[in-house]
């Protein structure tokens, strides 16, 4: 028995788990503690817990520090969950920049804007879960009205890229906000559904997503 224990012990310890499972406590000048193992287990606790389920003793106990040392770097919850939500949209700003600045033809621009934000969405599911279902009320309104700008500049590139597709007469609706948001939506819907419901038996991504995009072009885009 005592051999079996030892083995569960130096198994704990390659893993940095204590025996109730959690992450060992880090010692003391062991290293500096990087940000992003408390944002990473912070995404993973707002989303399982609920913003007001988590707690500053729960994310240090997975990061396995102490509260006092993750205060050193972040004030209060609200302080980290700000941080995730800013890096997820300077994420998808600076990809939609980048696409929106290539020369290409414009509704192949727009399709290219859209599996990046669904390739995103899915390589990052915690964050991009907060980025839309963080209770903004527990933000103050300046870090609030901070958040709703990055998003604005998001859509706002995204909705200059299908205006393109206006202008070339492709699109069968010159309404190119209300065409923009149909786009958006339709494929947020997707992938919320493929972040949220992991149990169902749904089609591989690599024929979903595109036969998606196939469908919803067709509805609001004429043929070339």
């Amino acid at each position: 028995m005592t051999d079996v224990l030892d083995q569960e012990d130096g198994l704990r310890g390659e893993a940095g788990l204590d025996r109730t499972g959690r992450s060992r406590r880090k010692a003391k000048g062991s290293g500096h503690l990087r940000r992003g193992e408390i944002i990473d287990a912070a995404e993973r606790i707002f989303v399982a817990c609920g913003y007001e389920g988590a707690t500053i003793r729960k994310i240090a106990d997975a990061v396995g520090v102490s509260s006092t040392a993750l205060y050193m770097h972040f004030a209060d919850k609200t302080e980290i969950l700000v941080e995730i939500c800013e890096n997820a949209f300077a994420r998808l700003l600076a990809q939609n920049t980048e696409i929106a600045a290539l020369d290409m033809e414009p509704v192949a621009r727009v399709r290219r804007m859209l599996g990046a934000y669904m390739t995103f969405a899915l390589e990052h599911p915690n964050a991009y879960q907060l980025v839309f279902g963080a209770p903004r009320e527990a933000l103050s309104p300046e870090r609030a009205e901070a958040l709703r700008d990055l998003g604005r500049r998001c859509y706002d590139l995204f909705a200059g890229a299908v205006r393109r597709v206006d202008e070339a007469g492709r699109l069968k609706t010159h309404h190119v906000d209300a065409a923009a948001q149909t786009l958006w939506a339709a494929t947020h819907g997707l992938v919320t559904l493929l972040i949220t419901q992991p149990d169902f038996e749904w089609a591989p991504e690599a024929e979903l997503t595109p036969l998606m995009l196939d469908s919803i072009f067709h509805g609001l885009v004429s043929p070339a």
